[in-house]
């Protein structure tokens, strides 16, 4: 089963989502120190709308 194909993709799936999670909650501690966006973005590789967008998400999460 380690061969096939779609194994391998299912794999590759799983670990590039386990890396964006991982970084999201990076910048989220980052931006929770607070941190400049722009040097979020520049540690991270994230952009600034990416940025952007969680800092909503996050202030939305905590009302």
């Amino acid at each position: 089963m380690r061969e096939s194909v779609i194994y391998q993709d299912i794999l590759q799936e799983g670990k590039a989502e386990g890396k964006a999670e991982a970084l999201l909650e990076v910048a989220s501690n980052l931006f929770n120190t607070g941190m400049p966006l722009e040097q979020i973005a520049r540690l991270t590789g994230l952009s600034i709308e990416q940025l952007q967008y969680l800092q909503v998400a996050e202030s939305g999460d905590s009302k």
